[in-house]
């Protein structure tokens, strides 16, 4: 049995789905809060938010990610980065999944990836658990419920946690899956019930398809200055770098927390929702994000709370450090209506640096923003991904390598072409260690990384006098209002500056060493900006 407003030529039976218990299909959020409780997915919280917890996996799951190997493709993947399936493995995935799945109910949501009508793409999510189906509502774009009556998807996701995958007959490396077949335009997830892996299959799709049309896909937060769209920015970072948090600027108006494109029409949201970290969540420092967690159909994923109160405990990260929370765009109260922006005028790379070694801001020429960004420097923050306790130093080309399909210079390529044709200024921010390495020195202030990044937004920084840092050569301000002095120099905030330098150096190797890869594709001035 069918129910919920669906095209009634594009039904699950259409797509030779079939044999299914009840669909539901496009509910609207108080009827999937209901379903979810009757089904036993989770409790309702504070305000109506949905409680739920994600069992054994509370990150991705980026070793299981694969493209299946078709004639159309092969050619233009990254397979150092994305595991191969061979198209015998997804045929075999999906007819075992197709009936494994019969007989059970299943939720429908029709939605839209990508605020720009131009350049978006319909996605149908299909998903066994009716919270993910609110999940995804929040996250992907919502379309009119009229736009319903003709929806037809471009791609379509089916996620059924209860099904594991085997290996040797699925082409696969676990029982979890995440299976992504352009040519079928069909994407598999299996055996894990965390919500991430819903939104970045279709960040990941979205990073495969834009490019051709030369748009860069961006796996990063954005604003724009208030009443004026064409000034925006964008913040470049992985994971628990502080995206979400310094892009929900109360002076700025949010475009995203996370996915976005640049096109020859500027700037614009994949997305119409965010998923934001809530460890140590702040009503103080965070006021807006704070609040979101008390609001109607707000996912809180994995956190621990009272269970009399239900009042969620920020601190407690005995579930994982990737305590989140999910919801619509429209909860912050400076969100962008149309979720787009102009051309960025500033370009901002965030990187968490677990060594201290960085100064809190640096200005970039757009040889060494190419770098850094094919560096992807940051560090590994605790429960992003399965098995990371404590930050972990690493390098994530594009700063975002596990939803890269394409080769990091495609995407390198793109971002210094329009960082070219419309003069963005570029910036790298350590929102990590000052006065030592993790375990030794505290994290930045984010009141001065905030007071930074306000002055580079708002043109000032620019006039501030600058000096070269002598191991990487980009330009370090040497005094910023708001901003205490010695913290613009990183060498100054640890007690030995001898053991600063010997980090230093190690740094800088780390650097070296992971970009030969790419020495062999990209130009002489980025070979020359490299270090120093």
């Amino acid at each position: 049995m069918a129910s919920g407003r669906v095209n009634p030529q594009f039904t699950l039976e259409d797509q030779g789905i079939t044999g299914l218990g009840n669909v539901y299909y496009n509910l609207v959020e108080p009827a999937l809060i209901e379903h979810a409780l009757k089904r036993g997915e989770g409790q309702l919280g504070q305000g109506g938010t949905f409680l739920v917890s994600t069992g054994k996996f509370t990150g991705r799951s980026p070793k299981d990610k694969h493209v299946v190997d078709t004639p159309d493709v092969t050619d233009k993947i990254w397979w150092d980065n994305n595991a191969k399936m061979t198209e015998e493995g997804f045929d075999a995935l999906y007819e075992d999944m197709l009936a494994h799945m019969k007989g059970k109910d299943y939720y429908v949501q029709d939605l839209v990836g990508g605020a720009d009508p131009a350049n978006s793409i319909d996605v149908r999510m299909v998903t066994e658990l009716a919270w993910h189906g609110l999940f995804i509502r929040h996250m992907l774009r919502r379309p009119d419920r009229d736009a319903l009556d003709d929806f037809t998807a471009d791609f379509t996701v089916i996620n059924c946690p209860s099904f594991q995958a085997t290996p040797d007959k699925h082409s696969c490396r676990s029982e979890t899956v995440i299976a992504m077949n352009f040519k079928r335009k069909l994407i598999l997830i299996g055996g894990t019930e965390y919500a991430g892996e819903n939104k970045k299959s279709v960040f990941t799709l979205l990073n495969y398809l834009l490019p051709e049309k030369g748009i860069m896909p961006m796996h990063c937060s954005a604003n724009h200055a208030p009443g004026n769209p064409v000034d925006a920015a964008v913040f470049f970072g992985l994971s628990g770098t502080g995206k979400t948090t310094l892009s929900a600027d109360p002076s700025r108006v949010l475009i995203g927390d996370d996915e976005h494109g640049w096109s020859d029409r500027g700037t614009f949201n994949f997305e119409g929702g965010c998923y934001a970290k809530t460890i140590n969540l702040s009503a103080e420092a965070e006021p807006e994000i704070y609040a979101t967690t008390q609001k109607f159909g707000t996912v809180i994923e994995n956190m621990v709370f009272d269970p009399e109160t239900f009042e969620l405990d920020f601190e407690d990260d005995s579930l994982t450090a990737n305590m989140r929370c999910a919801y619509p765009l429209e909860y912050i109260s400076n969100a962008s209506e149309t979720a787009m922006g102009g051309h960025p005028k500033n370009v901002i790379m965030l990187t968490c640096d677990a060594f201290g070694v960085l100064p809190p801001i640096a200005r970039l020429t757009p040889a060494q923003a190419m770098y850094h960004f094919l560096s992807g420097f940051t560090s590994k923050v605790a429960g992003t991904e399965r098995g990371v306790t404590e930050p972990e130093p690493t390098f994530s080309t594009c700063f975002g390598a596990p939803f890269m399909p394409r080769r990091p210079e495609a995407y390198g390529n793109l971002l210094r072409d329009k960082i070219a044709k419309h003069g963005a200024t570029c910036w790298l921010v350590n929102t990590g260690w000052t006065g030592g390495a993790y375990g030794t020195g505290s994290r930045m202030p984010i009141k001065a990384t905030r007071a930074l990044l306000t002055a580079a937004l708002d043109g000032s920084l620019a006039e501030a006098e600058f000096r070269k840092d002598p191991n990487f050569g980009f330009e370090v301000p040497v005094q910023v209002p708001g901003v205490a002095e010695v913290l613009l120099d990183p060498r100054r905030t640890w007690d030995k500056p001898e053991e600063y330098d010997a980090q230093a150096q190690k740094l800088v190797k780390m650097f070296a060493d992971n970009f030969e890869q790419y020495v062999p594709f990209i130009d002489e001035d980025v070979k020359a900006a490299a270090i120093g």
